[in-house]
């Protein structure tokens, strides 16, 4: 509240030099005139709706306005850095902050990126471009086992609970879908009010805690589940196995932010930290795991069922694939987690050497899907640092069917990146509980900066799948991706990875595949392969 004192005393000081100049004398008009003009901008900013940093912090506020008109030195140095303190791509963050504004995003001068540095990556523009369709194309995720589809559009807002965001941030997140026609995860903290009320299309995300369905031990109540998954908003369920922020821990959501509401959403005592168990307690098998999403489909009448992980060891994987065909089960869908993603907290080293980057996750469950034959019956989603036309492009060129983006949402909804959302004292009311501080966030400006953002990034894809001379989404190729290896010589990701045709696996594996196909076991999660070494210093 000392922030909003300051306004207060300000407006004591701009009184009392008023005073003084009209009863006293003139002259102190000369002291008292910027007391009046620093009062009047203090109210105008509590009350305006556009700018959530000064609302919080009015009159000191525009000092971060200030630095921006400086950019791109200072700015580039103070605001744009990542969450790990290495600079955030140049333009990533700007064109999310224009696209949600309504701002052009043209710039003069061409890019500023060094196009000789060794892994420099391009699409390939066509000699012919494609006309850009007149409506974004829409992915049916449904597979013969679902009797309610659901058609999801190219770019979604990704898994970001209640709790780790506020009301306000969660409320505006949901009515942007709403309007734009596009899906909101709802990260593993429970279906909340803020939820459901503006109408946006869901996809409930059930985590290793069961927030929402959950018995007082912390299993998985079929019921409660059942009940909450009928609600038409509810569109898709995904079952979270891991995220690419942490894969194999599980979250904290500290004690301070637990209110009332958040323990009742989440099923949890109220005012107790509450922290996610690493591993699921309704399975411990693949073969378990896929009996788990065919009971889920049948108690959510149908619906789209997946699962969400950051991938790791390609047996396990492996080992899943060979449970679907074993038991005659898939998934509607699998959401690929890149580890260079994710919006929550998590131990520098998780984030920085645990957990396989996007591009070659999504690849690897891409083409284990397609040489064990399941790809056909499987979508695949993709998150992990998706911002712009070209990130979505990009994925669907590796592999992907749609793209999911939380970051890049956060920014729009007035996400500033000061790195203080475990404290509560989030400076936009994005991540606080704090009641003054949230209100901050207007739901009604910030729901359409969402709406726009989203509109703005899928329409930039087409565009660049236009340029590429490609109609439609299928007709991309890893051929169509090409990484600089050194001087004068580039490589497709058709030729940098390798891709298996249809039933491959099952047919004869390729050498590189054999041992990982042949560890794969459907009744274990163990990856069954020890190096030499090993075995050498435990016999």
């Amino acid at each position: 509240m000392m922030r909003f004192a300051m306004v207060g005393l300000l407006m004591a000081c701009a009184v009392g030099g008023a005073l003084l100049a009209l009863l006293a004398s003139p002259w102190w008009w000369f002291a008292g005139a910027p007391f009046v003009a620093a009062a009047l901008t203090g109210v105008y900013d509590l009350a305006q709706r556009r700018h959530s940093v000064l609302r919080n912090y009015p009159v000191l506020g525009h000092l971060r306005f200030l630095m921006e008109t400086l950019r791109p030195e200072l700015q580039q140095y103070f605001v744009e850095r990542n969450y790990d303190g290495r600079p955030y791509d140049r333009d990533t963050r700007s064109i999310v902050y224009e696209r949600a504004k309504g701002v052009d995003a043209e710039e003069p001068f061409g890019s500023e990126r060094d196009m000789d540095e060794r892994g420099y990556e391009f699409l390939v523009p066509s000699m012919a471009p494609a006309k850009v369709p007149d409506e974004p194309p829409r992915v049916r995720i449904g597979g013969p086992d679902c009797t309610q589809p659901y058609d999801m559009a190219l770019l979604n807002v990704s898994a970001m609970s209640f709790g780790s965001l506020s009301s306000n941030a969660v409320l505006a997140l949901n009515t942007g879908a709403a309007r734009g026609g596009f899906a909101h995860d709802t990260g593993e903290g429970g279906l909340s009010d803020y939820h459901l009320r503006p109408g946006g299309d869901l996809v409930w995300e059930i985590g290793t805690g069961y927030f929402g369905c959950r018995t007082r031990d912390g299993d998985f109540d079929a019921r409660q589940f059942a009940e909450k998954a009928a609600h038409p908003a509810v569109r898709c369920v995904s079952l979270k196995l891991s995220q690419g922020a942490k894969p194999g821990m599980g979250g904290v959501l500290p004690g301070s932010k637990v209110n009332a509401e958040i323990a009742s959403v989440r099923g949890v005592p109220e005012g107790e930290t509450v922290v996610s168990p690493p591993y699921h307690r309704a399975f411990s098998t693949p073969r378990e795991l896929v009996r788990f999403l065919a009971r889920l489909r049948e108690l959510a009448n149908g619906k789209p069922v997946g699962f969400k992980l950051c991938p790791g060891s390609r047996t396990q994987f492996l080992a899943v694939c060979k449970a679907m065909a074993a038991e005659g089960i898939t998934p509607d869908f699998i959401v690929v987690d890149g580890a260079e993603g994710g919006t929550g907290a998590a131990p520098l080293e998780f984030a920085d050497h645990i957990g396989t980057p996007l591009t070659e996750g999504l690849i690897t469950v891409h083409t284990a899907l397609t040489g064990t034959g399941l790809r056909e019956r499987i979508h695949i989603g993709a998150s992990g640092k998706v911002a712009t036309g070209s990130d979505i492009v990009k994925r669907l060129v590796m592999g992907a069917d749609y793209t999911n983006a939380a970051r890049a949402m956060m920014f729009a909804v007035g996400c500033i990146q000061a790195q203080r959302c475990h404290t509560n004292h989030c400076p936009t009311g994005v991540t606080t509980q704090d009641p003054h501080r949230a209100r901050a966030l207007d739901v009604v400006d910030k729901a359409e900066r969402v709406t726009r953002f989203q509109q703005s990034t899928v329409h930039s894809a087409l565009q660049i799948m236009a340029a590429m001379g490609v109609r439609d989404a299928a007709d991309l190729g890893p051929h169509l991706l090409r990484r600089r290896e050194d001087h004068g010589r580039f490589r497709s990701y058709a030729e940098l990875y390798e891709w298996l045709s249809p039933g491959e696996l099952l047919a004869a594996p390729p050498e590189s595949w054999a041992a990982d196909w042949q560890a794969a076991d459907p009744d274990t999660f163990a990856m069954g392969q020890r190096t030499p070494r090993f075995i050498e210093r435990n016999t």
